[in-house]
């Protein structure tokens, strides 16, 4: 069964060869491309459909890795680069639709109004199945009033869903006296920080009560969240107590529902290097309707396959019956990506 099984790959990345070359001529980060040359899959897309001939069960759902436009350029020119890639991917997919559907669409973040005519473009003209945003933009919180707009459009308008990547740079120290995180820790342990802090900002600001019908996909099913549920949920209850002021209790009035319901309207991926324990904590948290098959290829140590693999080993080996394991490796995906008809 577990070969049978169709399997839509939500989360996963490529870097259209034109955009590589963009990214080569803007970024001030050696390290970035030197990571980004290494993964052939990455962007030899001949080469990753090879590659996906062993898995014929699985489609993939692109989205561009990073670095996006907003991180590479400032605002006059982050639209550009974002069609490229929006027209680099939607090229993937057109050449290859039996492995690539659909994708999601990248959108110059230092833009908002250049974003907003993007991804009309991109859902209208190259039926993107949504857009893909970070969890900051280069540094400003999510939950700026710019930004609304884009949400807003997304969840009202478009009815599609929102891929939200992680971000958080080398160049920010894990200590005040260092010049830079040391060990990768900025990525392994940072991103998924990242990711728990932007939710936390959507929560809180009123996102999900202004917009109760947006759909948020979260990265490494909800960084720490999951596996800090109930610690944040007693926490939070508790908000205002340990502020100087106590102001911030306010927050907790102001909100339809206790905080933790509302963390639990995101959506989680499986991309947890292909653990089952940990994607059980994940079903646990957000409840098996929420949680959606991806892999992250082909950010792997073997360049784009083990995580395919595992990631579908981790689906069949934590404890769920064939209908939960339909719905997560591609029911759900189908279910959130219907407006889009990106999966028939």
């Amino acid at each position: 069964m577990q070969s049978q099984q169709a399997c839509i790959d939500i989360y996963n990345h490529v870097m259209p060869p034109k955009y590589l070359e963009e990214m080569k001529r803007y970024s001030s980060d050696p390290g970035l491309a030197k990571r980004m040359m290494s993964l052939r899959l990455l962007w030899d897309i001949p080469a990753r459909v090879e590659m996906l001939k062993k898995y014929p069960q699985v489609k993939q759902i692109l989205s561009l890795a990073v670095p996006s436009p907003e991180m590479l350029v400032g605002p006059d020119l982050s639209p550009q680069l974002a069609r490229i890639a929006n027209e680099g991917m939607f090229e993937m997919c057109q050449t290859w639709p039996e492995f690539f559907p659909s994708f999601a669409a990248t959108l110059p973040m230092n833009n908002p109004e250049a974003a907003l005519a993007e991804m009309d473009f991109a859902i209208h003209q190259m039926g993107a199945a949504g857009v893909q945003i970070l969890t900051s933009v280069n540094g400003k919180a999510i939950d700026q009033p710019e930004y609304f707009a884009i949400f807003e459009r997304m969840a009202n308008h478009h009815q599609m869903p929102i891929w939200m990547h992680p971000i958080r740079l080398a160049k920010k120290p894990d200590y005040v006296d260092e010049e830079k995180s040391k060990y990768e820790i900025w990525q392994v342990l940072g991103w998924p920080f990242e990711t728990s802090v932007a939710m936390s900002r959507m929560v809180f600001s009123g996102l999900f009560d202004r917009l109760p019908n947006i759909k948020i996909i979260t990265h490494h099913c909800g960084g720490m969240l999951p596996y800090f549920g109930k610690r944040a949920e007693t926490l939070w209850a508790q908000l205002g107590s340990r502020s100087a002021d106590g102001s911030e209790a306010d927050v907790l009035k102001n909100l339809k529902k206790p905080p933790i319901e509302y963390f639990k309207m995101f959506y989680g991926d499986t991309v947890l290097g292909g653990s089952s324990s940990a994607l059980r904590c994940g079903l646990d948290f957000f409840g098996v309707d929420q949680v959606l098959f991806a892999s992250d290829c082909p950010f792997d140590p073997e360049g784009g396959e083990m995580y395919i693999r595992e990631g579908i080993n981790s689906v069949f080996n934590v404890g769920l019956g064939p209908e939960d394991i339909h719905k997560i490796c591609c029911g759900n995906a189908s279910k959130i990506m219907s407006k889009s008809h990106a999966i028939s």
